[in-house]
């Protein structure tokens, strides 16, 4: 089976858990770059990526890569590019994204129209063709330049990853599926221990915990563009895909994973996402104001993304909102806690710093990911 370069972009700071997850679907990394890792896999690679990639945001198949500084330099070397081998004659085909960092060329729209119309002359002369009718399945691609280097794919995932299929509902300011994934992915929680988000918001985290405990793929349940590309990747190596994570779905599971939150339509969202990912049976969700934060076993964690403050008039409740936080850090200070938030001050009012601290960009927001390490509960004698 051919094999093609598959490239992931993730959220910055959040490679590593992306690389391991390729890896255990037992994959050979090529690259690994901030917001993207790169592989080398078959036709049966980008299924399995698409259906079992928890913290990637879309998997490209990778069409070539050329130096371009002017804009004849970047429609000949897209010219040159072998869009014969994935795009079929009747194939509806535009450069849906071009992002740049430090090149010559930074106009996304007149990149966009100048490799449209490299593809199309490509194609004109290779399918003998004057006009392409367009009317065949979708394949947008995606540029990147960096330095004037310009990495180019086609989308095979359509939609991105983070549409898992199971948040209808979102609370304010939700944080991505992805993302969330990623984050739990950065700590040492395993399916055994006990899990809890007290500002659950639409439960995103809470979902991501329960999915990852039952062996639960993110994609099993949604639809990706690739399916569409029968002239790249058989049909049924997508329903062999899907199988295979049916057949590891285990929702018999036990689980300790809560999720609290002051405002009971939150906690009314987090309950109806719940279901829809058919997890609602493995978190006990409810209504709770931080500072009523406790629990009656140790060696838990603490995954949460409380308020930015991104609004004016909620900044000033930030200092009163991260002192009550840390109070309740204090009652269960045997736990593990994980703070993902855009507050510069938020050691300070939680009144101890933090024994890790990663920067992680959500979206645009340059956030903080502080970690307090509890300690490693006693080991369990075989038997118990």
């Amino acid at each position: 089976m051919e094999r093609f370069e598959l490239m992931v972009p993730c959220h910055f700071g959040t490679e590593a858990v992306l690389k391991r997850e390729i890896m255990d679907l037992g994959y050979e990394i090529s690259q690994v770059e901030d917001g993207r890792v790169t592989f080398l896999g078959d036709a049966e690679a980008v299924c399995l990526a698409n259906v079992f990639l928890r913290s990637g945001e879309r998997v490209l198949l990778k069409v070539g890569q050329i130096h371009a500084e002017t804009y004849e330099e970047l429609f000949q070397g897209t010219k040159e590019l072998p869009w014969e081998r994935y795009l079929p004659s009747n194939a509806r085909f535009w450069v849906a994204k071009a992002a740049t960092v430090k090149s010559k060329l930074f106009s996304p729209s007149d990149i966009q129209s100048i490799m449209k119309k490299a593809m199309v002359e490509r194609m004109k002369a290779v399918y003998n063709l004057s006009w392409f009718p367009e009317d065949g399945p979708d394949y947008p691609v995606r540029v990147f330049f960096m330095k004037d280097e310009a990495v180019i794919g086609l989308d095979t995932s359509g939609e991105s990853l983070h549409k898992r299929g199971y948040r209808k509902l979102t609370a304010k300011a939700p944080i991505s599926e992805t993302l969330a994934s990623a984050l739990i992915g950065l700590t040492p929680w395993k399916k055994d221990r006990i899990l809890l988000d007290p500002f659950c918001g639409s439960g995103t985290f809470p979902i991501e915990a329960a999915m990852m405990a039952a062996g639960m793929a993110p994609g099993m349940r949604r639809a990706f563009l690739a399916e569409k590309w029968t002239n790249v990747i058989p049909e049924n190596l997508w329903s062999q895909a899907r199988e295979e994570a049916e057949d590891l779905v285990d929702l018999e599971v036990s689980t300790d994973i809560q999720g609290y939150d002051l405002d009971p339509e939150a906690v009314k969202t987090a309950r109806a996402n719940a279901k829809l990912a058919g997890v609602e049976k493995l978190i006990h969700f409810q209504q709770r104001d931080v500072k009523e934060l406790s629990h009656p076993k140790k060696y838990g964690f603490i995954i949460t993304n409380p308020p930015y403050g991104e609004r004016l008039e909620e900044k000033a409740a930030l200092p009163g909102l991260y002192q009550e936080m840390g109070r309740a850090f204090e009652r269960l200070d045997t736990w593990s806690k994980y703070i993902i938030t855009s507050y510069d001050q938020a050691e300070k009012y939680i009144g101890k710093k933090a024994d890790k601290n990663r920067k992680i960009y959500n979206g645009m927001i340059k956030t903080y990911y502080y970690q307090y390490l509890g300690p490693k509960p006693p080991r369990r004698n075989k038997g118990e």
